[in-house]
C-alpha cells in the first residue's frame, strides 16, 4: 500500500508500507555527507530506494547542485520518481532505474563529485528466506555486493571527490580493503551504537578519490537511551541531528 510521508525538511516521500521503508540509517547518511556538498556539485545516491537521501539533502544545498538517484528495483525507482514529481524537483533530482554493476553504460566516467550509498548490509546467506523478495534484495547482497558498490564509485567519482557510505561496523576491515583497492582513501569514520555501552552495529565512512593518507575518527553516535524514563527513545545527540536536518534549508 502506497502512502505519502513528510520528511524532516518538509519534502514529501512516497513509500510502500508493505515493502522496504527507510530508517534512521538514511537520515544519518544524509547528515554525514551534507557538509561536503558544494556549489555546482553533481551528487549521485547509489541504491537510492525511494530517493530519501537526495530528498533529505536537496533543501540544504545550493540550487546549483544536482542529484541523481540510481535504484535497481523498478518499484522503488517508480516511487522515488513520484516523490520527485510530487515535490516539484524534477529539475534538481533525476531518478534512474538501473544496476550499479552497469554504471559504465549509464554514466560518463568520473562524472560525479559526491556519491552516497546505503547498500545492502548483509551477506546473501545471512538470515535470508526468499532471494526474490524485494526486502531481501534491499537488505542482502543478492544483486549488489560491497565490491560492486566500490567499483561503481571508483568509476563514477571525480578525482578528489568524496564517497559516503553507511554499513555494518563488523565489516569495517572489508570496507577499508575494498575502498583502498579502488583508490579511495578513508578520510572520516563515525561508529554508531544502538545504546551506550553496547558494541557499534553501524559505521559511517567518508572516502576520497586519490587522496593522501589520514583518517579522522569522529565521536560516536549513540542512538537510543538505555535507562531512565525515556528509555529506548532517541538520545539528545540523535534528536539534534534530526533538528539540524529539519532546519537545513538554504
Amino acid at each position: 500500500m502506497e502512502e505519502i510521508d513528510t520528511l524532516l525538511n518538509g519534502n514529501k516521500i512516497m513509500q510502500d508500507t508493505k515493502g522496504f521503508m527507510f530508517g534512521i540509517d538514511a537520515v544519518l547518511l544524509a547528515h554525514f555527507a551534507l557538509g561536503q556538498i558544494k556549489k555546482n556539485d553533481r551528487v549521485i545516491d547509489l541504491c537510492t530506494g525511494t530517493g530519501v537521501v537526495p530528498l533529505l539533502q536537496e533543501k540544504a544545498v545550493s540550487s546549483t547542485v544536482t542529484f541523481t538517484g540510481l535504484e535497481l528495483q523498478q518499484k522503488y525507482a517508480d516511487l522515488a520518481h513520484k516523490s520527485v514529481e510530487l515535490n516539484g524537483l524534477t529539475e534538481k533530482i533525476k531518478i534512474l532505474q538501473g544496476d550499479v554493476k552497469n554504471v559504465e553504460q549509464l554514466f560518463d566516467k568520473h562524472s560525479f563529485n559526491i556519491i552516497t550509498c546505503n547498500p545492502p548490509y548483509m551477506l546473501a546467506e545471512q538470515g535470508m528466506t526468499n532471494p526474490n523478495d524485494e526486502k531481501a534484495i534491499a537488505r542482502h547482497e543478492i544483486c549488489c555486493t560491497l565490491a560492486d558498490v566500490c567499483n561503481a564509485a571508483d568509476f563514477l567519482l571525480h578525482t578528489h571527490g568524496s564517497f559516503f557510505m553507511i554499513h555494518k561496523a563488523a565489516r569495517l576491515p572489508e570496507i577499508f580493503a575494498c575502498l583502498l583497492e579502488h583508490k579511495m582513501e578513508p578520510k572520516r569514520l563515525q561508529l554508531i551504537h544502538p545504546f551506550e555501552g553496547e558494541d557499534a552495529n553501524l559505521v559511517l565512512v567518508e572516502a576520497r578519490k586519490n587522496a593522501s593518507k589520514g583518517l579522522t575518527v569522529c565521536p560516536p553516535i549513540i542512538v537510543r537511551q538505555s535507562q531512565g524514563p525515556q528509555k529506548n527513545e532517541y538520545t539528545a545527540q540523535v534528536q539534534a541531528i534530526y533538528k539540524r536536518m529539519s532546519e537545513a534549508r538554504m
